[in-house]
């Protein structure tokens, strides 16, 4: 066994295993409460996470779903702003929140310091108007600064191509327009209405006992209201198809996008596709095809990437393909991805390639799961997820199991060369971009 408490390494021939202890309670208030122990850990970290985050946002006034998580901990009817400060900070403490909840972390020897905290933000936030107009003021700026910004629109109009007026493609932060509209009180009806204890998933990592964790738990979240559970609809996204975009800007570089509807997180080809991704655009250095090909051979930029399993939720994410580039390379870049989603398809990879792919999959795999707060996370998606509990045993023998058959097979099953949506943001036009990618 190594150092690291619940990862063993991997000998000549095998693969690392990661394996999480785990206890599950639910609370009286409904609320499901995960528990990983880690012995000797210097680091408590915790992970509550409410169900539907930007999906509830009202039409108009997207962004609320965000501030209300972002301003969480402006104060509460016991502590403001600065005496919660005053509580965490002595103790290597810190709480922040955004859309989906709430995250802290604390020395593993005051977890039922950061238990008090958190429940206090969840059941009795005030959002003072004073502080709230700061915060808001500073989001609004932000977004002022983003609405010039090349590749932070052409990102944005990407996702709306590919998803169209489904929410998902929205920017969660919302808009200048959406967000101006934003007043405390809406922050206090959203948290009111959401932020219920029968949506909340909540994973603790520490040097704790699950019991202990499940009494503190237990006594914070008295009283907290039960709400109802968040129904699942599935909203109609648009048919794959050729679709493009231009944000048009001064620049000398040019930012495109490249892709298409992706994969939800539970797709049975998942492993497969990691592993694809990491050859055809992931992979580090100059080992994937894509960054060996555009930005080694062809020389057309130094950030360049692809992928399809990064964004996999339970919603499905995207296929994206991403360089920043001059504006007469722009068709070369094009038809650069193209061939290489092609040839993916049409050629298997060889041996040296799917060498490269797994062992550095294989080698990094237990190092994400170091940080307390990355079990915490973990723990938290596997369960919406609805993924098993060996997952974490499970993937490396299914990336160590990926031939060039099963790369070939997941690339014709997921990727739609012909069907791609492409937003360029610089210096093009639309009737230009519509004309490469034809021609690619």
């Amino acid at each position: 066994m190594s150092g690291r408490p619940g990862i063993a390494a991997a000998g000549p021939g095998s693969v690392p295993a990661v394996s999480l202890p785990l206890e599950r309670f639910t609370l009286a208030s409904g609320a499901r409460l995960l528990v990983t122990p880690r012995p000797g850990a210097p680091v408590c970290a915790i992970r509550l996470h409410l169900r539907g985050g930007p999906s509830l946002d009202p039409a108009g006034r997207e962004g609320t779903a965000y501030l209300t998580g972002a301003l969480v901990d402006q104060g509460t009817r016991s502590h403001d702003e600065r005496a919660l400060a005053s509580l965490l900070e002595p103790a290597g403490g810190e709480v922040s929140g955004d859309a989906t909840g709430l995250r802290g972390s604390i020395v593993s020897s005051q977890w039922r310091l950061l238990v008090g905290v958190m429940a206090e933000l969840v059941r009795e936030p005030v959002f003072p108007a004073a502080d709230v107009r700061v915060q808001h003021a500073r989001l609004l700026h932000r977004l002022a600064v983003e609405r010039d910004d090349p590749r932070r629109q052409g990102g944005i109009r990407f996702r709306r191509l590919v998803y169209g007026d489904h929410w998902i493609g929205r920017p969660a932060y919302g808009t200048l327009e959406s967000v101006a509209r934003i007043e405390p009180r809406h922050l206090r009806a959203h948290h009111r209405k959401h932020w219920v204890a029968k949506r909340a998933t909540i994973a603790v990592c520490g040097d704790v006992d699950p019991q202990a964790v499940r009494r503190a738990f237990s006594r914070a979240l008295s009283g907290w209201e039960p709400g109802r559970p968040l129904p699942r609809r599935e909203e109609p996204m648009p048919r794959p198809a050729v679709r493009t975009d231009v944000f048009s800007a001064t620049r000398e570089q040019v930012h495109l996008y490249l892709g298409h509807l992706g994969i939800r997180r539970r797709d049975p080809d998942y492993a497969a596709l990691v592993v694809m991704d990491h050859i055809l655009g992931t992979g580090p250095g100059f080992t994937n095809r894509i960054a060996r090909r555009l930005r080694d051979e062809l020389g057309l930029a130094y950030t360049v990437n692809a992928s399809i399993h990064s964004s996999a939720g339970i919603l499905p994410g995207l296929f994206t393909a991403y360089i920043g580039t001059s504006p007469e390379n722009v068709g070369v870049a094009v038809e650069g991805f193209l061939r290489e989603i092609r040839r993916i398809q049409d050629e298997p990879v060889t041996a040296d390639e799917l060498e490269v792919a797994r062992s550095y999959l294989l080698g990094s795999f237990s190092m994400g799961f170091d940080r307390a707060s990355r079990r915490a996370s973990f723990l938290v998606s596997r369960e919406i997820h609805g993924l098993p509990d060996d997952v974490l045993e499970r993937l490396p023998r299914e990336f160590a199991a990926v031939g060039p058959e099963d790369i070939q097979r997941v690339a014709r099953a997921h990727l739609r060369p012909d069907a791609c949506c492409v937003c360029a943001a610089g210096p093009v036009s639309r009737p230009a971009l519509r004309k490469v990618l034809t021609a690619g």
